[in-house]
Formats: structure tokens, C-alpha cells, sequence
């Protein structure tokens, strides 16, 4: 695990990510697009935008020439939602076959919570709240409470490796609360629910 030499401090996986890619500027284009006073971009928006520039820099590391629209069609294929696993597993092999590690780069994608903890511990930007916008600002509360809950997680988890009581190599703490509606049938990471405004119940028979 990388760390900060000037204050000792343990890298975020988004510096790690941002500095093995030599993604020099990236941190203060994910600042200036989450804090954009009109169209800001989502914590999900910026970590599949992050996520594509980890694999576009994998791709030209490995000398591979990179066409247009190319890096956003593979991200689909590795992550979307609509991918079957057949497309799923004919990308894995064709980033493989052009030079790139497929299984560490995977494993160096962010996730949203990854961005939000990156942007309000170690940049110390924050949406505007004198907008009143209600789910932002539940959103920034889970966002915090998850980023206590992975700090308690990672200093047991260390404490216990460094006393040989648990096998453990690098790793990374990963918190996902997932929302099941019983109506729908549908189910939604909770950020995910609440930046889409809803489940798919239909609108009219909703209660709120």
C-alpha cells in the first residue's frame, strides 16, 4: 500500500490509482466536476469516469494504439449492468490478448464511494448545502458513515494482520448497502437509488 511520505499517511485507492496511472491533474477535475455550481457530475459518473481513464492509460501502457469510442465501449462490456457474460468474458480475453493485466486493473477500478472519500477527506471539497437539496445531503451522511465504518474495518483488520492473528495481504475495505423494494421487485445500491430518484414503482401509485 502506497503512503504519503510527508505525513506518513496511507494513500487512498484513489491516489494509488491516480499515481500508477500517472493520471497527473485528475484529482482537481474530479473536484471542479463534483462541485460544478450547474451540471455537476455524479460520485457514480465521475468513478465510471475515472474508471475509463485507468483503462485507456492500461491500454496505451501496453503500446496498444486506442480508437475513438474504444475505451468507453470495453468499460461497458467489463461493468455494465447489460452485459452478458459471454461479452463480459470475450473483453477480459481481448484486453488480455493486447498486453493488459486484466485482473489488476479490475481490481483498480474505484467505486463512487472510493471518489466521495477521495474528494471530502483528502481535498476537502464538499457540495454546496445552502441549496437545500435533501438527498444530497443524505447522501453525504451515508457517504460519511460508510467512510467511519471502512476506517474501523481497515485498523482492526491491520491490527489484527500485524499481530499474526489474520492472513491477509493488501487489501481494500468495500461497503455496499444494497435496497430491495418488495412492490417492484427491484433492488439498488442506496446511493444509486437515491441519485435516481426512485425505484421502478410506478410514479402514480407511489407515496411520497
Amino acid at each position: 500500500m502506497g503512503t504519503d511520505q510527508s505525513t506518513n499517511r496511507r494513500l487512498s485507492k484513489v491516489e494509488r490509482v491516480i499515481e500508477t496511472y500517472d493520471l497527473d491533474g485528475f484529482g482537481e477535475q474530479l473536484a471542479d466536476r463534483w462541485t460544478a455550481p450547474e451540471d455537476s457530475d455524479s460520485l457514480r459518473d465521475l468513478a465510471d469516469l475515472m474508471n475509463e481513464k485507468v483503462l485507456d492509460a492500461a491500454l496505451r501502457k501496453a503500446g496498444e494504439d486506442v480508437l475513438e469510442g474504444e475505451v468507453e465501449n470495453l468499460y461497458t462490456l467489463l461493468t455494465g449492468d447489460e452485459t452478458t457474460e459471454g461479452m463480459r468474458v470475450q473483453a477480459k480475453n481481448t484486453l488480455q490478448s493486447r498486453g493488459v493485466d486484466v485482473d489488476q486493473l479490475l481490481s483498480d477500478f474505484v467505486s463512487h464511494q472510493a471518489v466521495y472519500t477521495y474528494l471530502t477527506d483528502i481535498r476537502g471539497v464538499s457540495k454546496d448545502s445552502s441549496s437545500g437539496n435533501r438527498i444530497d445531503n443524505v447522501i453525504e451522511s451515508i457517504q460519511r458513515l460508510r467512510g467511519r465504518l471502512v476506517a474501523v474495518i481497515e485498523q482492526s483488520l491491520s491490527s489484527l494482520r500485524n499481530t499474526s492473528k489474520l492472513r491477509l495481504g493488501d487489501f481494500d475495505v468495500l461497503v455496499d448497502t444494497q435496497v430491495y423494494c418488495r412492490d417492484c421487485g427491484t433492488q439498488y445500491e442506496v446511493v444509486e437509488l437515491l441519485q435516481r430518484g426512485g425505484c421502478d414503482c410506478d410514479e402514480s401509485e407511489s407515496n411520497y
